[in-house]
């Protein structure tokens, strides 16, 4: 079986991180811990199955091109020129203060300056998988404080790009540090990128336009796959530098290309398995054993990141111009090391700067850390509150975020929407079109200034974790809309609310189909899962293409609705409103005519017009202005542009039809139904 090795690890690395992802994902942990474990479980200093380190870390070296490669592909400076302000001091000063913190505890552990100092940059770069996950899963990826942490771990990427360069340059070859050695390396470095840029920007788009005009879906795979491994192969042959440098600069240069979307979606599927095995052979040089016996400073070194890491950044929060709200959430984000402190000290281990013992460190340092994320992210909000309870100290570290304002105006009637996102874009716009008055609140301040120059009440601030909703007069409203995706934080606005405004109607949106029950319990009226209610907008097409009449279908919508969307139809209500549904569909319909200035009609009265006795179908309301009246009177009089509304069944609707085609010219009448 020999000639089928490379066949065997990658079976095995791939089945057994599949099954350590799931696991990982099954706890509640990110499934990076999953593949780490499943590393460990076939290298070679545990029992069964010993997979080829040197195999499989050949096939790693792709997973750090592919990574490489997509940070390049969604590199925007326009995105991180916004979030400039946080992300570039940020990130540059708290790698900084993390290697000193690094480098004392190496020193204080006993290792040399050199290993002390590569083991510091490490663990000075937050893991850019670890945090988008988390992110997505808390809702915060499209806020301000979620592209603001994005905006830094970029930085830190660009900068470990950099440091991949230089690392060659601390080993120490000739007895000290070479600073024409440094010269020349970066001047390569320089050389490579200049070349890549002048020749990939014009070059590459060209190639990719010309390959998808073949309408050949393989060629063009094949092609963005030759560019990044060509231009990364190219970076370390030609030019001696790292291929992480040359796939990210070969993802900036496709960036380029009008069809980069494309790519990124294509590559995809690489980056993710490759990405696997990456961090499966990471896993497999990890000695469970000095784990074990070295668990004392393994705690104390996963201490040093996480809290360091954090209380590092919320020092920074004291001194740069950052909202305390945003300090506390990088803060907790970004108390993690992974993918690209995996990668540096696999470089320094490579170079001889750090031993096995101080790389597997690092690795324990990174699992820890990753693990414990989720939990440090879970105490932004028991801070927040701790900090608030000391209003000298909280109005110094949130003295630069925009003060809360209270609406100018005094509200009264007025709808409060939690959120301006696409849902409370759209809440939002209806409202002013109808003059109904309405207040916005949101914690992202691009949003809240965008809302102010269109002169739409707001409150800037956290609905969930400050006393943002008692400035609202939730008491005084007609309703509150929660439109955020998070629904933890869903529960808590519904809670306070429900407290500050008992009779409030409250609606909400839930994400998950167990958010539906706990946002009811919490006392929302009314649910609504953008999912299940696509789902419901297709039952309702449905049965209006086949007769069924709208006001039964909407009725029937509504008692789904009301049993949090479950179709089965299993209480007493849905099951007579199913039967009503079904008898109305053969007996009742409703028809809607607008008649024009022409119509022999406009003038007379209901009794007049003695509609009823003629078609046995009934006037139920007329739109006039805008204005519905409902029941109208005999005595009422039929004016120009009156919509009317019918009510028989379909031999009635259709006699009133027939009176009107005879009484009415074509142009005097429109029907609707």
């Amino acid at each position: 079986m020999h000639e089928v090795t490379l066949l065997i690890n990658i079976v095995m690395a791939l089945g057994i991180a599949f099954i350590g992802g799931i696991v990982a994902r099954k706890i509640g942990l990110p499934t990076i811990v999953g593949y780490l474990l499943a590393g460990i479980v076939i290298g070679p200093f545990t029992p069964g199955f010993v997979g080829d380190t040197e195999t499989i870390s050949q096939l790693a070296e792709l997973g750090v091109i592919f990574l490489m490669f997509g940070v390049g592909l969604h590199f925007s400076i326009e995105d991180l020129w916004k979030v400039k302000n946080i992300a570039l001091p940020g990130a540059l000063g708290r790698m900084a203060l993390t290697v000193l913190l690094g480098f004392g505890f190496g020193q204080w552990a006993g290792w040399t300056v050199t290993s002390s100092i590569v083991v510091g940059l490490a663990i000075s770069v937050a893991s850019t998988v670890v945090l988008l996950r988390n992110l997505t899963d808390s809702g915060l990826a499209n806020s301000s404080h979620g592209k603001a942490a994005i905006g830094w771990v970029i930085v830190e990427d660009l900068a470990t790009v950099l440091i991949l360069v230089l690392l060659p340059t601390l080993a120490n070859r000739s007895g000290g540090f070479n600073l024409l050695e440094l010269f020349f390396t970066l001047l390569k470095a320089a050389a490579f990128v200049i070349s890549a840029f002048f020749l990939g920007k014009k070059i590459i788009p060209w190639i990719l336009i010309r390959i998808a005009h073949t309408r050949s879906r393989e060629l063009f795979i094949l092609a963005v796959l030759a560019i990044a491994l060509g231009i990364a192969l190219s970076a370390a042959e030609l030019f001696g530098v790292s291929f992480a440098l040359g796939a990210f600069v070969a993802g900036v240069v496709v960036n380029e290309s009008p069809l980069s979307h494309q790519v990124a979606a294509d590559v995809l599927p690489f980056q993710e398995a490759f990405a696997v095995l990456f961090f499966v052979s990471i896993g497999m040089l990890v000695n469970p054993v000095y784990l074990l016996n070295n668990y004392a400073i393994i705690f104390a070194f996963a201490i040093l990141i996480i809290l360091g890491k954090a209380l590092t950044a919320i020092l920074l929060g004291f001194l740069l111009p950052w909202s305390g709200r945003a300090t506390l959430v990088l803060a907790a984000f970004l108390s993690q090391i992974g993918e690209f402190s995996f990668i540096m000290g696999q470089e320094g281990l490579k170079l001889g700067l750090i031993a096995q013992d101080q790389y597997a460190l690092i690795l324990a340092g990174a699992l820890l850390s990753i693990i414990l994320n989720p939990v440090m992210i879970r105490l932004i909000a028991p801070a927040e509150n701790w900090l608030q309870t000391m209003p000298p100290l909280w109005r110094l570290f949130n003295r630069h975020a925009p003060h809360i304002q209270k609406p100018e105006q005094a509200l009264a009637g007025h709808v409060v929407i939690v959120g301006y996102g696409r849902v409370g874009h759209h809440i939002v716009n209806l409202l002013g079109q109808m003059s109904i008055p309405h207040l916005v609140i949101d914690a992202d301040i691009e949003r809240v200034e965008e809302l102010n120059a269109r002169r739409i009440p707001t409150l800037y601030g956290d609905a969930a974790n400050s006393e943002v909703l008692t400035h609202a007069k939730l008491e005084q409203a007609r309703a509150l809309v929660v439109a955020g995706p998070n629904e933890s934080a869903s529960e808590l606005m519904v809670a306070t609310a429900k407290n500050l405004a008992p009779n409030l109607p409250i609606i909400a949106r839930a994400t998950t189909e167990e958010g539906i029950t706990q946002l009811s319990k919490f006392g929302a009226q009314d649910v609504i899962h953008p999912e299940l209610e696509g789902g419901l907008e297709i039952v309702r097409h449905t049965l209006l293409a086949l007769d069924f009449p709208l006001p039964e279908i909407i009725r029937y919508m509504d008692a789904v609705r009301s049993d949090h969307y479950d179709l089965q139809i299993n209480t007493i209500e849905e099951h007579r409103l199913l039967h009503d549904l079904i008898h109305a569909a053969h007996n009742i319909e409703i028809t809607w005519l607008t008649l024009s200035s022409e119509s022999p009609l406009v003038g007379q009265s209901i009794a007049e017009a003695n509609l009823r006795s003629q078609t046995g179908a009934s006037i139920v309301a007329i739109m006039r202005n805008r204005q519905i009246i409902a029941n109208p009177k005999s005595h009422a009089i039929f004016e120009a542009d009156d919509r009317i509304s019918f009510i028989g069944d379909k031999d009635q609707i259709e006699a009133v039809k027939r009176v009107f085609s005879q009484a009415h010219s074509a142009e005097g009448v429109d029907w609707e139904t």
